[in-house]
């Protein structure tokens, strides 16, 4: 079957492939798939680039503040009051003695029950308080996160770019959102010292325009618009000397990587 007829299919068997519940035949199948088309080695790659992506959404967990409330509350826990001791049955309380027993027994009621409202009144506050600075925690982070998913690219265009044996060397990622071509190297090649990469666009009917100088680095981030590869069914990287060449002069070295531009399934 030829995947690039079905894109949804072949949708679905990449993110599979890129999760790794691909497994078998059925991965050796299409991993052969992959290098005979840069279009299934495109969605294999840009699904592997998106689940890369999620581990950066993750969020630290803090304890719960209710283990340190427990804690506190066994410290703070009233001590039982001490028994108090019965007169003998022999004293022969008098009715004023009764009278003042009564009173001190009243008192020290209200004592007990002073104490233990202020000790519930406490606690509250600090349950109140335990509860906005969760409040506040969680705004921070719903902030955080908020940057994050802000931050995070949209992909529309993506691209393989190979040498002449198929052999991929940079993935190319459009993202419309920020304006910013990604290119990641993904081969071996390595160019001397004196010389650079350029990468160019390649319009249907006009000349090759230049997109930018790539360095050596593993990752580097072009300014883009989208017109570029709206327009441009291929993107090539051509071999120039140290800084690269005007754009309007075109590739003057030889052309060592070119892909078709493909959107990215949304």
């Amino acid at each position: 079957m030829d995947l690039t007829r079905h894109p949804d299919l072949l949708d679905r068997i990449a993110a599979a492939y890129a999760l790794g519940t691909l497994r078998g035949g059925a991965r050796r199948r299409f991993e052969a798939m992959g290098r005979q088309s840069a279009t299934v080695r495109a969605a294999a790659l840009l699904w592997q680039e998106r689940f890369a992506s999620l581990t950066e959404l993750q969020l630290s967990q803090a304890p719960s503040p209710n283990v340190w409330k427990r804690i506190e509350n066994l410290i703070e826990r009233p001590a039982a009051p001490p028994a108090t001791a019965r007169s003998p049955w022999w004293g022969g309380l008098n009715f004023w003695r009764g009278t003042g027993v009564i009173g001190s027994a009243i008192a020290l009621a209200i004592m007990v029950v002073t104490v233990n409202m202020n000790r519930e009144l406490a606690a509250k506050d600090r349950e109140l308080a335990e509860l906005q600075l969760r409040g506040r925690q969680l705004a921070q982070q719903n902030t955080q996160l908020a940057a994050q998913l802000q931050a995070q690219p949209e992909i529309r265009y993506v691209a393989v770019l190979a040498d002449d044996k198929a052999g991929a060397s940079m993935l190319a990622l459009f993202d419309p959102k920020h304006n910013t071509l990604t290119l990641k190297r993904v081969g071996d090649y390595r160019e001397a010292a004196d010389k650079s990469l350029q990468l160019w666009a390649l319009p249907r009917d006009s000349a090759p325009r230049s997109i930018g100088v790539l360095g050596a680095e593993p990752v580097v981030k072009l300014a883009a618009v989208e017109n570029q590869l709206q327009t441009s069914p291929a993107l090539a990287i051509s071999l120039e000397p140290k800084g690269g060449v005007p754009s309007e002069t075109g590739p003057t070295g030889p052309v060592l990587f070119k892909g078709a531009v493909l959107q990215a399934p949304l």
